[in-house]
This record gives structure tokens, sequence and C-alpha cells, in this order.
């Protein structure tokens, strides 16, 4: 897995956009994969498009709402020093795997601890990923429809607690800690930490993972903060961001 991927394809996208954090999937073309991470934008333009809707409660099902991407948190929740961007359909795949730290393509041991491959289906997946330009830091907003329970999950993950990747010839070793959940109004809810190590020799490379999880109905929620080397975890924007996004997942957009 090449590292900094995520920041790479965020920083396509944010470069395509001109810089700034309109809502909405951008229409440029998939990023290119050998992007790299871009600095600042000089500009910091946060125009937000209210979508029409019709008065609903409070209660509305995700089913009810229609596409994730309505259901997804708008760029602008996020404030400086993070530039956010909705990441388009044909990139949430590449972008899964850096939040997953397993390559599509990589063998895994022990076996069966593969993660599920994200489609690229619009209603399937929709990923928000903000970016602080200093230290290449991320936070990403996940929505997933799914056909199972964060208590599958919690087993698989307690499963594969440390698992071995490889991926065109290098080896990663992939750890993940299951840790208290934070309190949430959700069907149920989830706290991972994860640690995906490689390089070896060649040069060590630590990329290090937050992540809140909730569900509602079918639709799950997943904020993760992610950092290389042993930067502390913005919790207070992440906890802030993960609790908007349920709310309006449970709001039905």
């Amino acid at each position: 897995m090449r590292a900094g991927a995520l920041v790479a394809l965020a920083a396509a996208v944010l470069a395509g956009c001109g810089g700034s954090t309109v809502s909405g999937t951008p229409e440029a073309g998939g990023p290119p994969p050998s992007a790299a991470p871009s600095s600042a934008p000089g500009s910091s333009s946060s125009t937000t498009t209210t979508p029409s809707s019709s008065p609903s409660s409070t209660s509305a099902s995700p089913d009810a709402a229609g596409s994730l991407s309505a259901l997804l948190l708008d760029p602008s929740t996020f404030t400086a020093p993070y530039q956010a961007v909705v990441l388009p359909p044909q990139a949430v795949a590449q972008a899964a795997q850096d939040l997953d730290g397993i390559a599509a393509d990589a063998s895994v041991e022990p076996t069966g601890c593969k993660p599920e491959a994200r489609s690229s289906d619009p209603d399937s997946t929709a990923l928000l990923v903000a970016t602080d330009p200093d230290d290449r830091a991320t936070i990403s907003i996940e929505l997933s429809r799914v056909d199972t329970t964060l208590e599958d999950r919690k087993a698989l993950w307690e499963q594969c607690s440390e698992v071995e990747a490889t991926s065109a010839g290098v080896t990663s070793l992939v750890t993940t800690d299951i840790v208290p959940p934070p309190p949430i109004g959700a069907d149920d809810t989830l706290a991972l930490r994860r640690t995906v190590t490689s390089g070896g020799q060649a040069g060590e490379v630590t990329q290090s993972m937050l992540s809140l999880l909730a569900q509602v109905d079918d639709v799950r929620v997943t904020a993760t903060y992610m950092s290389f080397g042993e930067l502390t975890p913005d919790s207070a924007t992440l906890d802030r961001t993960f609790t908007a996004a349920v709310q309006k997942v449970k709001a039905g957009g």
C-alpha cells in the first residue's frame, strides 16, 4: 500500500475544485494515483448549497432519504486548518484502502482477514475527507450501506487483531485494537485504534488511525483520524464531526 494515498486523492480533488470547500460531489474525473499532497490553497471559499427538502421528522429512516451523498456532511462543517472535499465515487475504493490499511491486491495472513472491497456505486459508499495540510493528517467521514452489524465487525476485528498484508513485495503489519465506544444515540457503536507499520530497514513508516463507528438502520457512519508518526489525534474535531454525521443520518439528511 502506498502511504498517503488518501491525502493525495483529497489534494488532487481539492486542486480540481480550485481549493474551495463547496458542497456536493465534484464533477472532476478520477484523481491520478500518483498525485502528491499539495500545499494549502490560497482560496478558502466555503460556499454551501442548501438542498431543498420537504418537512420531515428527526426520526426519518435513512432508507427513505435517498442517496448517501444527501446524508453526508457538508465540507464546510470543517474549519481551518482543515480543507475538506467529497471524493468522487471512482476515488472512494482507492481511498478506502488507506483507511483499511490493506491494499485491494494484497495477500493477507491470517486468511479471511482481508477487508471487503468498496463498491463504486455512489449509493453504496460516500466519503468526505478533510486534510490538515501542515502535518498531512486527515479526518474522514464515510457513510456506507451495509447488511452486517457492528457486532459482526467487532468479532472479525478481534479475530484479525494482527494481520500481515503483502502487496507489491512490501509487507505491512496491521494492528487493530477495540477501544471503548463514544456515547451517542445509534443502533450500535464501536471504536478502534489501528496502526499500519511498513518499510522495515528501508525506512519504517507508521500510519495511525482512530476510528469511531455508529450504525443507524442500514447506514454505517465511520469517522477516522489518520496521521503519520506520533501525532496526537485531534479528538475534539473528530468527536464533533462524528456526532454531526450521525445526527444527520438519523434525521434523514
